[in-house]
């Protein structure tokens, strides 16, 4: 597949559009500061777990000229893995077949990763541009999660531009359903276990009586 080379914007997260709201309605001054510390564009430890335990993130793109598109990407934990320290990677089941993400990104390379945390009120945001791969066996065998009932069509690689993580605030904490299963099971066992030593303490009152 030939991809469009698009090159990455001066500032990918603001643009002089967004900074000039900023201006309007007093917040560009800390931004400013923000932006010359520099945006994190590799990969550390931080945001390396946090991608280690995503079972779920939405990937946006955007048409040639300009409409947007988010698709959702789910999995089993660390389905989205990390190739080194500017590269993303995950396999792409087979869906229902209308290829509007893999459309735009062979028409346009800008792309977004967003990775909610509901149990933990967390996110991450990472900006960056991304590519299909059709033709690599290997390579879709290495990313293809062992025991998971899905058909790989074809790989996304992502390159990181920037990322950045944001505060909690409005995000309503929400749980998977399988972490509840295993509370409630480790729940119901300690209280059958309870029960038990209490019919046993029962039982050798009666006896002593």
């Amino acid at each position: 597949m030939t991809q469009t080379a698009i090159q990455p914007p001066i500032d990918v997260v603001f643009s002089p559009a967004v900074k000039a709201v900023q201006a309007r309605k007093g917040s560009r001054e800390s931004y400013a500061r923000m932006e010359s510390r520099g945006w994190r564009r590799e990969v550390d430890a931080d945001l390396a777990g946090r991608l280690a335990e995503a079972t779920s993130f939405y990937l946006a793109t955007a048409s040639a000229d300009g409409q947007p598109y988010i698709q959702h990407r789910g999995g089993p934990k660390g389905f989205l893995k990390v190739l080194d320290s500017r590269t993303l990677a995950f396999a792409d089941y087979s869906g229902n077949r209308q290829y509007i993400t893999q459309g735009n990104l062979s028409e346009n390379a800008r792309a977004y990763i967003f990775v909610m945390d509901y149990a933990h009120r967390r996110r991450v945001k990472i900006w960056g541009t991304a590519r299909v791969v059709e033709d690599d066996a290997a390579l879709t065998a290495s990313l293809m999660p062992g025991n998971y009932r899905a058909r790989p069509e074809q790989v996304i690689l992502f390159t990181i531009e920037a990322w950045d993580t944001n505060c909690p605030q409005h995000i309503p904490q929400k749980f998977d359903a399988a972490d509840v299963a295993e509370a409630l099971a480790v729940r119901d066992a300690r209280i059958a276990e309870l029960e038990a030593e209490v019919a046993r303490l029962k039982g050798e009152g009666a006896a002593a009586v």
